[in-house]
């Protein structure tokens, strides 16, 4: 379980990644928030900072469920891992269903990858 979570963790920090980049306005708006926009408006470039924290609250859940990290009791940690892998699975059916082809062939592997290292985490 630990390898899974930080598999996934490091999965998150590269979207993280991704995401800083789009809510700097680098031209990669075809493969996130359904591919309509090259260069995120405002909104969605505030979408973009919000994703990065709620990644990162993601990877402290992962973290600590696999027990690298001692930050939530037992039960909240084993609890919320499960709902982070319902998240990641409900995730998959919009990035498959995107008018983008770029973010389809981009984000539903993602999506996948996260919800089976989510649910190694979970299960460990």
């Amino acid at each position: 379980m630990p390898l899974a979570a930080i598999a996934l963790v490091v999965l998150l920090a590269v979207l993280a990644a991704f995401q800083v980049a789009l809510a700097l306005g680098a031209p990669l708006g075809r493969f996130a928030w359904g591919g309509q926009h090259e260069v995120l408006p405002l909104p969605l470039r505030v979408g973009s900072a919000v994703a990065i924290v709620v990644y990162a609250i993601i990877a402290v859940i992962a973290l600590d469920r696999a027990e690298l990290i001692d930050v939530l009791a037992g039960p909240v940690a084993r609890v919320t891992m499960w709902i982070l892998v319902g998240y990641f699975a409900l995730s998959i059916a919009p990035n498959a269903l995107s008018r983008s082809r770029s973010e389809r062939n981009a984000m539903v592997p993602v999506s996948i990858a996260l919800t089976a290292l989510a649910l190694l985490v979970a299960v460990g």
